[in-house]
């Protein structure tokens, strides 16, 4: 009896543990199956994280970091977009947009506190020929659920949630290969 009441127990305890990590699974997020209308995925972006940084800036109380792949890095390098000349097809940049907040430790300095979206810019001249050859997307970030979503009518700035959603305010740019971003010198 004694050894059943053990079997019983373990697999009680196996079972637990079983649906937590079920319970775990459902609950968070794979980010790199979202998608915006038009194809633009953030898959697409897989490992923006450890991107080097082009520009640091600040807008409207977000703190935004501005990283590139290594094919855009270099474009950059040799003086594209200043130069005139288009950046290379592949070329990849994130912006990421963080609320802000004092630094505990030393309050003159202000820092990111959390996550408020991350915009993708993707160089496909043939995919994206009717938006300047780029592709865009914004995918908001929920606090309370730490999830993203791809941005809409409702975010702010407001999205067209599709992958000419940032073409309109690029055109300004259209001289720079619809670049705002500068290089920044080390």
């Amino acid at each position: 009896m004694k050894r059943t009441t053990l079997g019983l127990m373990a697999g009680t305890v196996l079972m637990t543990a079983m649906l937590a990590g079920v319970a775990f699974a459902v609950s968070t997020q794979d980010k790199y199956a979202l998608k915006v209308p038009g194809g633009l995925a953030f898959s697409e972006f897989k490992g923006y994280e450890s991107w080097q940084v082009v520009s640091v800036s600040e807008d409207g109380g977000l703190l935004a970091v501005v990283v590139a792949n290594p094919t855009m890095i270099e474009a950059f390098r040799s003086g594209i977009p200043g130069n005139g000349k288009p950046f290379p097809d592949g070329s990849r940049m994130a912006k990421v947009h963080w609320d802000t907040k004092k630094l505990e430790t030393f309050p003159a300095a202000t820092v990111p506190a959390t996550q408020h979206d991350v915009d993708f810019m993707v160089k496909d001249s043939k995919r994206f020929a009717d938006s300047g050859g780029w592709g865009y997307a914004v995918f908001d970030r929920d606090k309370a659920s730490d999830t993203f979503s791809p941005g809409t009518q409702a975010s702010n700035p407001p999205q067209g949630n599709d992958a000419q959603c940032g073409y309109a305010c690029h055109t300004i740019v259209k001289g720079r290969d619809y670049v705002f971003t500068e290089f920044a010198k080390r």
